[in-house]
């Protein structure tokens, strides 16, 4: 739902069917206009093969690609460390910290919700025999921030490895955005990043302590998005904090990382991003690897990521999204749902075309 000073409405929410009607009519004019060359009298045989398949594939490719969900790294490789992860309570969070945990760091989670934080700590400790400490916090208010930090020293010590996953956003028209959905997005993206970092950062520095910092962000920080504008314009400063403090604070033994997911499908995210379902399909048909990602896979890449294993790599963006972002972003990725036999007519087709 937009959080708006007047109601925002969206065709999707109202008529599912409509909106993939539609979307499908406007990527097949946009398909159209690139295949013109073929002459006007010939379009007529290319239409009847694409019409309603708007150059999306078909996800059956999924097979070549199955997710392993087991833990990438050694046993013990976080042993005597400790992770501190914000948003650890669900979705993305908690398989990083499941991951993290099964790998024998002593994890600290962060989030407003304390109740669902305990719950996930106590269940996530029964699973891996590994204490997982839940904190409250809300990352939009540096005095808690500060609080938190605090109370996470007196418990395990200042961390190894900070994750900054905490997140929100919402799909809206941006005309019908107010002040308050603007910072209700910015101010847990980009100022609750923020104000985890500087703190943590300013008290390792003081202890003369090195850490891992860690990113999630999302692949269209680097190309921007409609719809969710708050929620680009924050992850893009985030990814310019990071690379930023990579090249500063290098010299105090800090590394700082990003990974920019794809969609991986949890239950917070889509409930808010695809509240009907019927983005989901479309979301498959543009990944060349044919299937969403999952939580366990990011996880995987953020143990490694964190780890002693990846002590150089330090300013990375690391773009994780089954080949999504290239896909969309080539002018003639869409001619994948085209055969053999296809081919063979438009290049004749081509051939006999006369003149520039």
């Amino acid at each position: 739902m937009c959080v708006s000073s007047a109601p925002v409405f969206s065709l999707f929410l109202f008529d599912p069917l409509k909106t993939h009607q539609t979307l499908s009519k406007m990527a097949a004019g946009l398909f159209w206009r690139k295949v013109e060359f073929v002459g006007a009298g010939k379009s007529s045989v290319l239409r009847s093969w694409f019409h309603g398949s708007a150059g999306l594939q078909s996800g059956s490719q999924s097979g070549f690609f199955p997710p392993v969900e087991g833990a990438m790294l050694p046993k013990g490789s976080f042993d005597n460390k400790v992770a501190f992860i914000t948003g650890g309570g669900t979705g993305l969070g908690r398989a990083m910290t499941t991951t993290l945990s099964q790998l024998g760091a002593q994890c600290v989670i962060a989030s407003r919700k304390l109740d669902v934080l305990q719950q996930t700590a106590e269940e996530i400790s029964s699973q891996t025999g590994n204490k997982v400490h839940a904190v409250q916090c809300d990352v939009k208010d540096p005095q808690a921030v500060s609080q938190c930090v605090d109370q996470m020293e007196s418990l395990t010590g200042l961390p190894d490895v900070i994750i900054n996953n905490a997140a929100g956003n919402f799909v809206c028209p941006s005309e019908g955005l107010s002040p308050n959905a603007w910072r209700a997005i910015t101010d847990i993206v980009l100022n609750g990043t923020a104000f985890v970092t500087l703190e943590l950062g300013k008290r390792l520095i003081q202890k003369q302590k090195g850490a891992s910092f860690l990113a999630i962000t999302t692949i269209y920080a680097e190309s921007g998005s409609g719809f969710v504008v708050p929620s680009a314009s924050a992850k893009a400063g985030v990814d310019a904090l990071y690379k930023s403090l990579a090249a500063e604070w290098g010299r105090y033994g800090h590394r700082f990382n990003i990974i920019q997911p794809g969609p991986i499908k949890t239950k917070g995210a889509f409930s808010r991003l695809d509240p009907t379902g019927v983005f989901e399909k479309e979301m498959i048909g543009r990944i060349p690897v044919g299937r969403l990602g999952r939580p366990a896979e990011i996880a995987n890449l953020a143990a490694y990521i964190s780890s002693d294993f990846a002590t150089w790599m330090s300013g990375a963006v690391i773009r994780f999204d089954g080949g999504e972002y290239v896909w969309m972003a080539g002018e003639f990725n869409h001619l994948c749902c085209v055969t053999p036999e296809q081919w063979k007519t438009m290049e004749a087709m081509i051939r006999s075309t006369k003149g520039s």
